[in-house]
């Protein structure tokens, strides 16, 4: 391999985008865009549903229960109704999330330490929504038992109530359990694969489309010289990526990274070049920019987004899926991403996931090699 005529290629290429606007914000603009988007936009956590209630008991101790879910952070209680007709059109016109209904036997029957039931109804057209504010409200009815209990011992001169078993929850690597902790570092896969699949898919292609390629082969440039001139200027561009990623992150989301940062670099250069080889390969074996663009984004976006983790747990996925995600890279390089970024750890106990990231970058390269044919056809 001729390193002159490698920096020609490269110096080319990079000429080429910094001259077509349209590449060069692809490149930086669109990511940033996605850092944003899906930092403030996507998030697990749940907060604020909307709730109205029914009080048919109007007394002070249906009062100190509904008090619980006034200070809840889960939940923001916008109206009082009164009958089940104006529960449901809140439901209906998506006003409301949640309803709680109180029976006019509330007080009677919490005075005279008799069971007593709240019924929470949730919007199940929304099912992840309904089924956490449902655990909240159960949290939260939990809490009032137990207070309630506790009086009621006083008042009869038992002393309170205590539990026999008390559990004390802790969340390590993520205490204030922040889906943006948890986001931040899919959100860099995401990025790169933007960057790295969708620019590269049509970096050949376009040589063949405009009549270019015909030009290069009367050249002594050879087909691994081209190849690796083309995916240099956009790996460097992947890596100034990453570092906007890192530094937004950390200072608009607040999500530091505990670990080796020069690790984590090292880690992204890895997954970086298999993307660029798997867009590189798209776009020799199509030679069509538009199809190789949208193959990217079914083959390389799409999987990213899905099946590797970044939102949707690979546990509960259906067991021919989790499968799947095995030949899914980002699952390995996000699990990368988040033992450095949270847990701080290294190569020690992330080796394996290096070594498929490292075997998936091989591939990628050997591929691009064997598909590229340096002459007419």
């Amino acid at each position: 391999m001729n390193f002159q005529r490698l920096a020609a290629v490269s110096r080319k290429e990079t000429l080429h985008l910094l001259r077509d606007w349209r590449s060069l914000t692809l490149a930086l603009a669109i990511p940033l865009l996605l850092i944003l988007l899906y930092g403030y936009a996507l998030t697990l956590d749940l907060r604020n549903v909307p709730t109205v209630v029914w009080d048919q008991s109007r007394s002070p101790e249906s009062r100190e229960l509904l008090s619980l879910f006034h200070s809840s952070p889960y939940f923001t209680v916008l109206a009082y109704r009164d009958g089940y007709p104006e529960l449901q059109y809140d439901l209906d016109r998506g006003r409301a999330m949640v309803a709680i209904v109180v029976p006019g036997d509330f007080a009677a029957k919490v005075n005279a330490a008799k069971p007593v039931q709240i019924q929470i109804i949730g919007d199940g057209s929304d099912a992840n929504t309904s089924r956490l504010a449902l655990n909240y409200a159960t949290s939260i009815g939990g809490i009032y038992a137990r207070a309630v209990g506790s009086e009621q011992l006083q008042l009869q001169g038992k002393g309170e109530l205590k539990q026999p078993v008390e559990l004390e929850p802790r969340a390590w690597y993520n205490p204030g359990l922040r889906s943006q902790n948890v986001l931040i570092p899919g959100i860099i896969a995401l990025v790169m694969i933007v960057v790295a699949a969708l620019l590269t898919s049509t970096t050949i292609a376009k040589e063949w489309e405009t009549g270019t390629m015909e030009q290069l082969i009367s050249t002594p440039l050879r087909g691994p010289e081209l190849i690796f001139g083309k995916v240099i200027p956009y790996f460097v561009i992947g890596i100034i990526d990453v570092a906007l990623a890192v530094l937004m992150g950390s200072y608009i989301f607040d999500v530091r990274i505990v670990g080796n940062t020069a690790l984590l670099f090292a880690m992204s250069s890895l997954f970086l070049t298999g993307a660029l080889f798997f867009g590189l390969t798209l776009s020799i074996k199509l030679k069509s920019q538009v199809l190789a663009n949208q193959l990217a984004i079914i083959a390389g976006f799409l999987p990213t987004l899905l099946l590797s983790g970044f939102v949707f747990a690979i546990e509960n996925m259906p067991l021919p899926l989790q499968f799947l995600t095995y030949i899914v890279p980002a699952r390995y390089f996000i699990a990368i991403l988040r033992g450095i970024y949270l847990k701080g750890i290294g190569l020690e106990i992330l080796w394996l996931n290096a070594l498929f990231l490292a075997i998936y970058a091989l591939i990628m390269m050997v591929a691009a090699h064997k598909k590229f044919s340096f002459k007419l056809e």
